[in-house]
């Protein structure tokens, strides 16, 4: 695993969670981690800007009173992500507040900077970079991000097109570092195949959504468990960026998700109050098929442990 050892060693199953719009709150960090998995979450949650400050104090104070009372099998890292693209007015702010809690894994979002690199390097923290092709993997690396998030066909909220074992294989031809794989992953199995085909863990974002701690209404947590593959659409309608999303939220909006027209990508905005415009239609990958329950965090991350046991088994 070419993932440093401070985070490898802390990991029960090679997973981060996703930093899921909305949904991502303490409580689900905080339940991530305890469970062995990495837990993150976007800056951008916590609103107003004074509540990242409240955010990570309360999550580094609850998981070293976590790995207190569980010196053997300690928590995971926790990782906070952050846009980096030119309309995030709090980039600055945020990324203070990464620095003061020395945040272990800042994953950057949208752009890639030299700065905010230097900034998470400067207390030993790392930077993985999400990247939908091999174009913009080449600038995250060369802007000095330490690993790559591959966002690869078939994953929740803003995704690429690319197959997972191809964006893979073609990183892996000039990067042996740390890396990151997403796109439909949903099972122990779906993990123990991202690292089979070169991936260090899985970034695993929608069967958290169907979670009890998550921050979705249960609206949403039921339409992650009703639905298939077939009910995801792909569009840059709501934000300018390309991503995928159910149907039935789009339809429950007045849309026909059939019909979509596109977007004009120089018009995106994350950051700002435009972005509550869409909060009601919700992110989802393709492997929402495999999620059959709401249930707890750790239920979860159980179920994928035995999973993923059984099918190295079966190798």
């Amino acid at each position: 695993m070419s993932l440093p050892a401070s985070i490898a060693n802390r990991l029960r199953l090679p997973v981060i969670g996703a930093p899921l719009f909305i949904v991502s709150n303490p409580d689900l960090v905080i339940a991530q981690c305890s469970a062995g998995v990495v837990g993150s979450f976007p800056a951008l949650n916590a609103r107003p800007a004074a509540k990242l400050d409240e955010w990570l104090d309360r999550i580094t104070t609850e998981l070293a009173a976590y790995d207190a009372a569980h010196q053997d099998a300690p928590s995971a890292p926790f990782a906070v992500n952050q846009i980096v693209h030119r309309t995030n007015d709090r980039l600055q702010h945020d990324l203070e507040l990464c620095v003061k809690y020395k945040v272990p894994l800042v994953i950057t979002s949208l752009g890639a900077r030299q700065d905010v690199n230097d900034a998470i390097h400067s207390y030993g923290g790392i930077v993985l970079h999400d990247i939908i092709n091999v174009t913009f993997a080449r600038k995250a690396l060369d802007k000095g991000a330490d690993g790559l998030v591959a966002v690869a066909a078939g994953a929740g909220g803003h995704a690429g097109t690319t197959s997972p074992f191809a964006l893979v294989a073609e990183i892996r031809r000039f990067f042996d570092g740390p890396l990151a794989l997403s796109g439909a992953i949903s099972t122990g199995a779906g993990i123990l195949a991202a690292r089979a085909a070169g991936a260090d863990v899985a970034y695993i974002g929608s069967a958290f959504i169907a979670t009890e701690e998550a921050n979705a209404v249960a609206a949403y947590k039921q339409a992650i468990v009703d639905s298939a593959a077939a009910d995801i659409v792909y569009s840059n309608l709501f934000t300018g960026v390309h991503g995928n999303y159910l149907r039935a939220s789009i339809t429950a909006q007045g849309m026909d998700p059939d019909s979509l027209p596109e977007s004009d990508p120089t018009q995106m905005n994350f950051a700002s109050s435009a972005s509550k415009a869409w909060r009601d239609i919700w992110g989802a990958g393709q492997g929402v098929g495999s999620i059959d329950a709401v249930v707890p965090t750790a239920e979860l991350v159980a179920r994928w442990r035995t999973e993923y046991t059984a099918a190295k088994a079966r190798l």
